[in-house]
């Protein structure tokens, strides 16, 4: 069945790229809602459908936009809303970007699941995927496999020796996000923190928010949370992006060196093939 809140969560931090304090509250709503952004900060109060139809940008995180007004880096939110099984909520924010916390998912989860979830009188929509949906694109890649599960692999990557390939596999329906996705810090490297420094960018940036890398070390005192944390963002964020279809996917994707914009044209491809995929609900006997 869908799924919502018992009660409204307000979570306030600091935007990673605008640096500007920024509160969002949360609240429940009806079926059929979906998550929608509300800026309360605006004339007219926009409220923007968390939807890739609407999103405007996905260089550095995943922006979404309408009538001139839009909400920046809403990829961990989105992540705790897909990871725990919440299908509609009205997010209010008093400016442009999401804060990004402590650069994970960790605080939105806890808040709801403190909160609340609550099942509605209304069953859950899916894809469910029949044939195989691929994007290549150079050697990174999403694929999505006819499978009777929610299940996503995400591989990494990097010519770095603190990261090399890593992979992890997650199940919404069968994992605990709270305790394996949730808590994983969203990461860079040292040069790219000054690089983005020099636009402007990455105000709001810092250890307290991000693990940040050096030629041979972390420069977080307390290290990393999980061995395999950067993959474990990577999914996070994948978690997140995919959500944006507005129903979840039965099948099993992968990704492979993917991030926002591969994940977001993966999206567009995947509505593209309707012929590869039907929507059913699933109620409960």
């Amino acid at each position: 069945m869908q799924k919502t809140l018992a009660e409204q969560v307000v979570c306030c931090g600091v935007g990673v790229h605008s640096g500007k304090e920024t509160i969002v509250t949360i609240k429940p709503a009806s079926v059929n809602h979906g998550i929608v952004f509300r800026r309360i900060d605006l004339p007219g109060m926009y409220d923007i459908q968390a939807l890739f139809k609407l999103v405007v940008d996905t260089s550095l995180a995943t922006v979404i936009g309408t009538n001139g007004a839009i909400v920046s880096t809403i990829e961990h939110l989105m992540a705790a809303f897909a990871g725990l099984g919440i299908d509609n909520a009205l997010v209010e924010i008093n400016d442009y970007e999401v804060p990004v916390m402590d650069g994970s998912a960790k605080e939105f989860a806890a808040g709801f699941i403190k909160a609340g979830i609550i099942e509605q009188e209304a069953p859950k929509q899916f894809f469910v995927v029949k044939e195989p949906i691929k994007l290549l694109e150079d050697d990174k890649f999403v694929v999505v496999y006819p499978e009777e599960s929610r299940k996503i692999t995400c591989l990494v990557d990097f010519d770095h020796p603190l990261i090399g390939e890593q992979e992890f596999v997650f199940d919404p329906d069968t994992d605990n996000f709270k305790e394996q996705i949730s808590c994983a810090r969203t990461f860079g490297f040292i040069r790219d923190i000054e690089y983005l420094k020099k636009f402007g960018l990455g105000k709001g940036g810092s250890l307290d928010n991000a693990i940040i890398i050096d030629n041979d070390k972390i420069l977080n005192k307390d290290g990393l949370r999980y061995e395999d944390e950067f993959v474990r963002h990577k999914l996070l964020d994948s978690l997140g992006d995919f959500s944006l279809l507005g129903m979840p996917i039965m099948g099993h994707i992968k990704t492979y060196k993917s991030g926002h914009a591969l994940n977001h044209l993966f999206v567009k491809k995947f509505l593209q093939e309707s012929d590869k995929w039907e929507t059913c609900s699933v109620r409960k006997d």
